[in-house]
């Protein structure tokens, strides 16, 4: 692309912009389209023969990549939903699964030290705050969380020993061991 062709291109910016920004509905997102289509233009410039049509060559370069942009986030949009419906579970899944993670954790908490089972049992499983275990422990808040992570890194290091680390991996899901 000739210094003259992108020097029109660029006194043209606010125009562009102007096309681009309703079409898009924020001036950011119009930004980064004229950035990317300038990006291209520069790029496949070389085929402009004709400097007095650079602007309209451009308005057909900024219009493929309004399309551009509309096909990716239909596909994005599609690929989360998916995404989502796939991962959701019913209220029957999602309850034998807490019930089954909720018995293993009970089971490994009481091997841990009295107030990192007491910490867990309150926080993880009653859904406690932390000000309500720290005001019952009769400590600090600030401790109450340390506690509270170090009674779950604890948890982890039981059940990699209790269920081997592939089954953590997957989340302790149909997990066939016993706890110890």
């Amino acid at each position: 692309m000739s210094p003259e062709t992108l020097t029109l291109l660029l006194q043209n910016r606010q125009r562009f912009l102007a096309f681009l920004t309703p079409r898009i509905g924020s001036a950011e997102g119009a930004e980064e389209v004229l950035q990317s289509a300038l990006l291209k233009g520069v790029e496949s410039g070389a085929a402009l023969r004709h400097e007095e049509s650079a602007v309209a060559w451009f308005y057909r370069l900024l219009r493929n990549a309004l399309i551009d942009r509309h096909r990716r986030q239909k596909r994005e949009e599609h690929a989360l939903r998916e995404w989502v419906g796939d991962s959701l579970l019913s209220t029957e899944d999602a309850n034998e699964l807490e019930r089954t993670v909720c018995t293993c954790i009970s089971a490994l908490a009481t091997t841990l030290k009295p107030e990192y089972a007491e910490a867990l049992r309150r926080v993880d499983l009653e859904g406690q705050s932390l000000a309500a275990l720290a005001e019952a422990a009769g400590i600090t808040s600030t401790n109450a969380k340390v506690r509270l992570h170090r009674a779950r890194q604890a948890l982890g290091r039981r059940l990699e020993q209790s269920c081997g680390p592939s089954c953590c991996r997957r989340g302790c899901v149909d997990c066939p061991c016993e706890p110890a």
